[in-house]
């Protein structure tokens, strides 16, 4: 007996001993056997082996028949299910089939031999046939003509050269009229000009630090702000720097957030007018507005980058006015505020499962020449639109919209996508007063502040499942006439569709009984609205769909799987873990979907990745009130949620290497007919060329952080998946058409413009922290040659 015979039969023993202890825990838990047969199979034929007996040939032959056998019954052909229930029973028959190891073992005859190499090859051909499915794929095209419905109101101040908002306008489209790139000519595209801001995120920032920023285009400049809120001018044909602001932003690494997606922009009319009817300042004809996350706001010269004297102290006002608590990195402006006419509408971020002493989630309208306060809404006051004084401070704790709005200035309606009371994950203690909003989309009043309409998307979130994305308004053809739309992406998957002017519902959404039995000392809400309109998974996942690079971290996942509780969407947490499918991450984020409404038409970029959520009993590893004036600066982990009876750890469901346990595709592209609400088509987008030590671009369809941005030209560009690629798609059937290699992380938006006669394309490519991809300072433009 050689050495090498030796060494195969020790680590087939080694297989079957993992085998067969996690197996009959699987088994135990009510999962499949197979692994623990497997399992025992495998060490029977070690020992034979070992041995140099043909029945090793015997029994591995007969694995090899069970294993095909069994994994097709489970899965079908469906190669990234199949993959890890035989690639190791493959490997190790391939090492039996050596020479060596057969010189080792008398075979009867050659014909066993040969039926062992064809019993060995079967699996490999089910691989090969599983690659001609596909699967959760949807082939079909969208509408390619523009139809006879008019430019949107929006459009008539924004010329179209320019991208004056973080979604072009403030009707949250994400959409060019130009035509200059075509899916004719897209893959000629070539790096115009790159553009370093040189604010590397460092050892010292917060793990959430991000480069998430989608630039403005105005006239021959480009403005955008990076992960310190520095903010950039930019000559829009070279990419040169004209001016540079630094705020003095003093982070701190117990911050949850250092991240600026964007700046906002006012252009002053002529006779421009305050808010209470005077003259508006002389200064800054044309201004850029930029909230900080230590909790200011600035208004800037676009000319020159200097403070707009006249605005608030010098050209700065305090965020942190008329809140309770005021600790620096509480209360955090992320995302640019809406810019109207006269005012500017600030929404911001606050600390996550800290605690329920947080600063409010007050939404301010401020004049946008001054500064001064105009209004208050309040969502968690009795009185939503009292402005502090003396006497009343905002309420703490109240829920807050940490992403982008919208605005209908010809309604004279803002549309606010509200978010939760802190902490997300524990109900017991809030109050119908302050739940009122939770996870709903508002509209308010642009000149007063106070609420037209709401509708909630979540009763009783208590998974994190809130708004998280800008709405996109468009004015819908139907078959009534013109009804003027908003579409709220949700982390659940659904997109409800209502009209923007009443807020009742477009496209229905009927609510439906959840699954119940919330943690002692909460509850949960009997049903849940389910838009039509929808993305989220269609069945529940069973521990069939776990994956791994190996059958035995699948089998981990399969036991993990099963102590969890998972009942559906909307499981409630508990002490024993629960597992949250759409994860808490959401299923849409902050980049939201990008509408044509000449065509009708929406690009969305979903994903499905899942978290596991276990409440944390109080004791001595897990205080009921604060050590440090400080929470940790992460959203991932154990929380601390003081002044609750619980603490949360909230963290991804991967696999002991790493992966994901539920198998792929985890993200899509995906195009919507807004005539019908039909999702026309759906392809999985991204590979694991950045997420995996060995740089194989496997097209897994990946997670992502960003949005579409959509263009005339029949051409749309996303740069939001865990690879480092921009690319670009034929917004009739989804077919990528174009894709370059970015230097760093594409955790953005795109956005277009057009400057000297020519189109191009901007993203920003610096990494997210906490997603794990490339960080970096780079901003590119693409144009044709």
């Amino acid at each position: 007996m050689g050495l090498f015979t030796r060494i195969t039969a020790a680590i087939t023993l080694l297989a079957g001993i993992a085998l067969t202890v996690g197996g009959i825990w699987l088994g135990s838990l009510g999962g499949a056997y197979y692994y623990a047969i497997t399992g025992v199979l495998l060490l029977a034929t070690g020992f034979y082996l070992w041995k140099g007996k043909a029945a090793a040939y015997y029994l591995y032959g007969l694995i090899l028949l069970y294993t095909t056998i069994w994994a097709l019954w489970e899965v079908g052909f469906d190669f990234f299910l199949l993959a890890p229930r035989f690639d190791v029973v493959v490997i190790l028959g391939v090492l039996m089939l050596l020479p060596v190891n057969l010189r080792a073992v008398t075979l009867p005859t050659k014909t066993i031999r040969n039926v062992f190499a064809g019993l060995l090859i079967l699996p490999v051909l089910c691989l090969a046939v599983s690659l001609l499915f596909t699967h959760d794929d949807i082939a079909g095209s969208l509408p390619e003509t523009a139809g006879d419905v008019a430019p949107q109101a929006d459009t008539e101040n924004v010329p179209d050269s320019d991208w004056h908002a973080y979604g072009r306008t403030s009707y949250g489209e994400h959409s060019s009229p130009l035509r200059q790139i075509t899916k004719d000519n897209v893959s000629q595209l070539k790096v115009a000009w790159t553009f370093r801001t040189n604010d590397i995120i460092g050892k010292d920032d917060p793990l959430e630090s991000t480069f998430e920023v989608t630039p403005l285009k105005v006239g021959n400049k480009v403005f955008l702000c990076s992960p310190h809120q520095w903010v950039f001018a930019l000559d829009a044909t070279t990419g040169k720097q004209i001016w540079k602001f630094d705020p003095g932003v003093k982070d701190d690494p117990t911050w949850q957030h250092l991240t600026c997606r964007g700046v906002s922009y006012h252009a002053m009319p002529d006779n421009a007018k305050t808010f209470d009817g005077s003259p508006a300042p002389a200064e800054c004809k044309q201004r850029i507005i930029l909230p900080t996350n230590d909790g200011r706001m600035f208004a800037l010269d676009a000319e020159t980058g200097k403070p707009c004297e006249s605005f608030g102290d010098k050209g700065q006002i305090d965020l942190k006015d008329g809140m309770t608590v005021k600790t620096k990195g509480f209360w955090e402006g992320t995302s640019p505020p809406v810019v109207t006419k006269q005012m500017i509408i600030m929404a911001g971020a606050v600390t996550d499962n800290y605690s329920t002493a947080e600063p409010s989630g007050v939404i301010r309208g401020f004049d946008v020449y001054t500064g001064k306060l105009i209004w208050a809404w309040d969502p968690g006051a009795a009185d939503e639109n009292a402005l502090p004084s003396a006497s009343h401070h905002y309420t703490p704790n109240s829920p807050n919209s940490w992403t982008l709005l919208s605005a209908d200035e010809k309604l004279g309606l803002v549309y606010v996508p509200v978010g939760m009371s802190t902490p997300d994950i524990w109900g017991g203690n809030r109050t119908p007063l302050g739940e009122r909003y939770t996870s709903s989309l508002v509209a308010l009043d642009i000149a007063t502040g106070k609420r037209v309409w709401s509708y909630q998307t979540v009763h009783h979130d208590l998974w994190d499942m809130d708004l998280p994305s800008q709405p996109s308004l468009v004015d819908l053809k139907t078959k009534d006439g013109i009804v003027p739309a908003i579409y709220a992406p949700a982390k659940t998957g659904n997109i409800f569709v209502l009209d923007r002017r009443t807020g009742k519902l477009i496209v229905p959404a009927p609510e439906t009984p959840v699954p119940q039995g919330a943690a002692e000392g909460d509850h949960t809400a009997p049903t849940q609205p389910y838009s039509q309109l929808t993305f989220q998974p269609k069945q529940k996942l069973t521990d069939k769909d776990m994956w791994g690079a190996t059958m035995f971290d699948q089998m981990v996942c399969r036991i993990m799987f099963k102590k969890f509780r998972y009942d559906g969407p909307f499981t409630p947490p508990n002490t024993q873990g629960t597992l949250v499918f759409p994860g808490d991450v959401g299923m849409f984020e902050w980049g939201g979907i990008a509408v044509d409404p000449q065509r009708q038409i929406a690009i969305a970029n979903p994903m499905a990745f899942p978290f596991v959520s276990k409440l944390i009993e109080r004791g001595p590893d897990n205080p009921a009130a604060p050590n440090a004036a400080h929470p940790p600066g992460s959203e991932i982990g154990v929380q601390p949620m003081y002044g609750t009876p619980y603490g949360v750890d909230l963290h991804p469901f991967l696999s002991p290497v790493g992966l994901p346990c539920p198998a792929p595709p985890w993200g899509y592209i995906a195009g919507i007919d807004l005539r019908t609400h039909q999702i026309m088509w759906k392809h999985k987008v991204g590979t694991t060329r950045d997420a995996t030590p060995l740089p194989l671009p496997f097209k897994v369809g990946m997670p992502m952080l960003g949005g579409t941005m959509v263009t005339s030209g029949g051409v749309t560009f996303l740069t939001a998946t865990m690879d480092n690629y921009i690319r670009a798609f034929d917004v009739t059937t989804g077919k990528e058409l174009w894709s370059d290699r970015l230097p760093a992380g594409g955790q953005s938006t795109p956005m277009t413009y057009s400057e000297g006669g020519k189109q191009y394309v901007v993203t920003a490519a610096g990494g997210h922290g906490s997603f794990g991809t490339k960080l970096g300072d780079y901003v590119i433009a693409y144009s044709l040659p």
